[in-house]
């Protein structure tokens, strides 16, 4: 008898730990194609860098997981703020989103949108690489959505085809297109221009038949978009707010791949993320004179706003950013001020 029943523990402990162990990578059963949002597609460095990820991906599982982009929003009916509610039910497995776009639903992440809080890269590599990124990463995992990577989009320039604008009188009246987020509605409220809250997707028609005046985005999306053939030949380099992006995986699906190979995602967006940075910050960027000569090119008037220009937009926006603040969480803004203070 008690060998017998030594017999049976075994098989009994042998058949328990078979259970709790995981299953190795190649015997997971994974779905035949992943979808990942963005809102930009290629050529534009926002879905370059998206793309990037997925071919890394697949060329490091040896093509057991297939992720495939989908631009423009398109998964949730162009609605770019729809993106991470869809996250958090699944219906999207992954994305490569803007942190503007996330903010009606994880309110810190206005932190990024605070007009005039970064004044250069580095400040945004304090923020995202220090206790103030680590906060936001842990807020994002709350909600269901693992965050992998900080990416980039750029810092956003204003443009219209109205008149050259260098003071807060100058956007009085103007209609500008912005994304809809309470903060940057509020902004340019402050500044005296009337904002219009629409989707990318509808952005362009609106330019074009004048049903808008003005947008902001980054430089790179102002050209690979030709918005100078929309009438925005008036651009203002002011570098108000920057567009960081995160690239991450739906929590109901994260937690159906194997450790392995949830370290190969993370490592893959990392990369991806680095190479997002590189695309925004040398690609079609203020701080290249060709690129800026190529823009006057096709007719644009560029301006560049002196620190004296810059600082009447900043105390014109000041109470919005006093508000917003509070809003966020004050003792976060303050590591991200505090990031930037300190920032080398």
């Amino acid at each position: 008898m008690t060998k017998r029943l030594f017999a049976t523990l075994a098989i009994g402990a042998a058949l328990a730990l078979a259970v709790a162990l995981p299953l190795p990578a190649a015997a997971q059963t994974y779905k035949p194609e992943y979808k990942v949002s963005t809102v930009l597609g290629a050529p534009f460095p926002w879905g370059v860098s998206a793309q990037r990820w997925a071919d890394l991906v697949k060329e490091r599982s040896n093509g057991r997981i297939v992720m495939k982009v989908y631009p423009g929003a398109q998964l949730v009916g162009g609605d770019q703020t729809k993106e991470f509610t869809a996250m958090r039910q699944g219906v999207i497995d992954m994305a490569v989103g803007s942190t503007i776009n996330w903010s009606p639903q994880v309110a810190e992440l206005n932190l990024f949108a605070l007009p005039f809080l970064m004044p250069d890269h580095k400040a945004i590599d304090a923020i995202t690489g220090g206790e103030a990124g680590k906060k936001l990463f842990d807020i994002v995992g709350a909600k269901d959505v693992m965050p992998l990577a900080w990416g980039e989009n750029g810092f956003r320039e204003l443009s219209n085809s109205k008149r050259d604008v260098r003071t807060p009188d100058d956007l009085k009246g103007l209609k500008i297109r912005v994304v809809g987020s309470p903060l940057f509605n509020e902004t340019f409220t402050a500044l005296g221009a009337n904002p219009t809250q629409m989707s990318w997707a509808d952005a362009q028609p609106a330019l074009s038949t004048g049903a808008v005046d003005g947008q902001e985005n980054p430089l790179a999306v102002y050209v690979a978009a030709k918005l100078n053939t929309v009438g925005q030949k008036h651009l203002t380099l002011w570098g108000y707010v920057a567009d960081p992006l995160i690239f991450a995986v739906s929590k109901p699906v994260w937690d159906t791949f194997s450790a392995e190979d949830q370290k190969l995602l993370r490592d893959t967006a990392l990369e991806a993320g680095v190479y997002s940075k590189h695309l925004a910050r040398t690609g079609i960027t203020e701080d290249d004179p060709a690129t800026l000569k190529s823009i006057e090119a096709l007719g644009v008037t560029v301006i560049r706003l002196t620190p004296g220009e810059q600082k009447a937009f900043q105390a014109a926006t000041r109470p919005v950013y006093d508000k917003w603040k509070a809003r966020i969480g004050a003792p976060l803004v303050d590591a991200a001020e505090k990031a930037v203070a300190e920032r080398r």
